[in-house]
C-alpha cells in the first residue's frame, strides 16, 4: 500500500470518528445515553456497526471521547476569547454563553445517565475541578481590574456556587422551572453579589443585550 493511500485512509477514518461524535454527541445530550443504541448511532453514521466498534470499543469509550471532546471545545472557547479581550468580565459573560448554549441542547438525563459511567463521570468532574481553579485565578484578576469586591472569598462563594449547580443537575427543581433559568438565576446573582459598582454596570449591559438575543 502507497504512503498516498495510507494517508487517504488516514484522513478518512479522522473524518468517521469526527461524524460519529457529532451524531453521538447530539443523540446522547438530546435523549439521554441509555436510551441511545451503538446500532443507532451506527445507521444515523451509515455504518455498519461492526465498523462502529472498529472505531470505538463500547459506548463509554464513545461517550468518553465526547466529553474530551467536549472539554477541549471550552478550552479553545476561551483561548479565542482571552486573545479578543484581557477584561475579566467579558471574559466570564462570553463563557457563559457558550456553556449557556450547550445546556440549551443537553437534557438532564445525560447528567442521570453519566453516573452510570464512573470512569466517564469521573473525567466530567475532573474537567468542572479543572475550569473551577481557572475561574478563581480570573476572580483575582477581576479584582486588579476593579470588576470584583477586593473583600470576598472567592473560594467559598465560589464553593458554594459549585454546589448548587451539583444540586441543580440531581434535582427535579426544572420540573417546575426551565433549567435555562433556574441556572441563569444561580448566575447572575452569583455575579452582582461578588461585583463592584463598575463591574455590576457591565454585567447589566450584557443581561440587557443577551435578553435580546434571546428574544430574537
Amino acid at each position: 500500500m502507497s504512503e498516498v493511500t495510507e494517508n487517504v485512509e488516514l484522513d478518512s477514518k479522522i473524518l468517521l470518528r469526527k461524524s460519529i461524535l457529532e451524531i453521538a454527541s447530539e443523540s446522547f445530550s438530546a435523549y439521554g445515553i441509555r436510551t441511545i443504541t451503538m446500532d443507532e448511532i451506527a445507521s444515523a453514521a451509515g455504518i455498519s456497526k461492526r465498523t462502529l466498534y472498529e472505531l470505538f470499543k463500547d459506548k463509554e469509550s464513545l461517550l468518553e471521547q465526547i466529553i474530551l471532546q467536549s472539554q477541549d471545545e471550552m478550552k479553545s472557547y476561551v483561548n479565542q476569547v482571552l486573545s479578543e479581550t484581557n477584561n475579566v468580565m467579558e471574559v466570564i459573560l462570553l463563557c457563559y454563553k457558550f456553556t449557556t448554549k450547550q445546556y440549551h441542547r443537553t437534557d438532564k438525563r445525560f447528567f442521570d445517565d453519566l453516573k452510570k459511567y464512573p470512569k466517564v463521570h469521573s473525567l466530567f468532574l475532573r474537567g468542572q475541578e479543572r475550569d473551577s481553579n481557572e475561574t478563581l485565578d480570573f476572580f483575582k484578576t477581576g479584582v486588579d481590574q476593579g470588576l470584583f469586591r477586593p473583600d470576598i472569598n472567592f473560594e467559598i462563594v465560589h464553593l458554594l456556587v459549585r454546589e448548587q449547580m451539583n444540586w441543580l443537575l440531581n434535582s427535579d427543581a426544572f420540573v417546575k422551572y426551565p433549567f435555562i433559568e433556574v441556572y441563569e438565576s444561580i448566575m447572575f446573582t452569583y455575579l452582582r453579589g461578588i461585583s463592584t459598582e463598575k463591574g455590576i454596570m457591565k454585567l447589566e449591559r450584557f443581561i440587557v443585550d443577551y435578553r435580546k438575543e434571546q428574544i430574537e
